[in-house]
């Protein structure tokens, strides 16, 4: 690639103008942001218990001392042995950013259908150390929109991202927020899927303010799990 060449002076004209429409779109993602934490909650009704190495937990106890969750839905389906490419990027920057969004009162916890066995060998291969545990006993990741039965799919009534009617793909992927107040009633505040989690990848952050981009023939056309590099 070969942009045009010009001075340094011409450049810093042109970077004052471009720092102009960062600076507004700045402002409107702080308006976003706020717009995001004032959406009203959901009381979570069902009593939500998960499988781990050591036992049973409840979506309660996921939040360990603190009152905030983030849940991601890991995409690992049942029969098969796949380790999704892009849920393992976003994975990959978890145990960084937990040390420090722990201290802000989040905890963080990532959850598939697969059964515990699967997810600790995921774990062991590519070295997180983040709370992962199955739903494969209960409705969580159905009921909350990445997950579909056979009978769904084919029926048109696999629904995902707020509109997007499915074909094929048992299970996706997403975000999810929630807050327990003093009396350890758990709310949903916020969710979110599909292009919603580029937010999550700190990789492309870096790629975006790069010449390239995030340099891809397709998307995510270089993604590989990182020790396949």
């Amino acid at each position: 690639m070969q942009q045009r060449i010009v001075s340094r002076e011409e450049w810093l004209d042109a970077r004052r103008e471009l720092l102009a429409e960062e600076r507004r779109l700045t402002r409107a993602l702080d308006t976003l942001r706020a717009q995001r934490r004032a959406l009203p909650w959901v009381a979570v009704e069902t009593p939500y218990v998960f499988n781990t190495r050591s036992g049973p937990v409840s979506l309660g106890e996921l939040f360990a001392d603190r009152s905030q969750l983030a849940i991601y839905n890991f995409m690992l389906t049942p029969g098969s042995d796949r380790i999704c490419n892009g849920c393992a990027l976003i994975a990959d920057h978890v145990d960084a950013a937990r040390q420090h969004f722990e201290q802000a009162d989040l905890s963080f916890a990532a959850v598939s259908r697969v059964g515990v066995d699967q997810i600790e060998l995921a774990k062991a291969r590519l070295g997180w150390t983040f709370e992962w545990v199955s739903s494969q006993d209960n409705s969580f990741n159905y009921d909350f929109g990445v997950s579909f039965t056979p009978a769904d799919l084919s029926a048109g009534r696999a629904v995902y991202n707020y509109g997007t009617v499915l074909k094929q793909s048992q299970d996706m992927f997403g975000a999810h927020l929630f807050i327990k107040n003093d009396a350890g009633v758990i709310f949903h505040t916020y969710s979110t899927y599909h292009r919603g989690v580029d937010l999550l990848i700190g990789a492309f952050n870096w790629l975006d303010l790069a010449p390239k981009g995030r340099n891809e023939s397709g998307t995510m056309s270089w993604v590989k799990l990182h020790d396949q590099y």
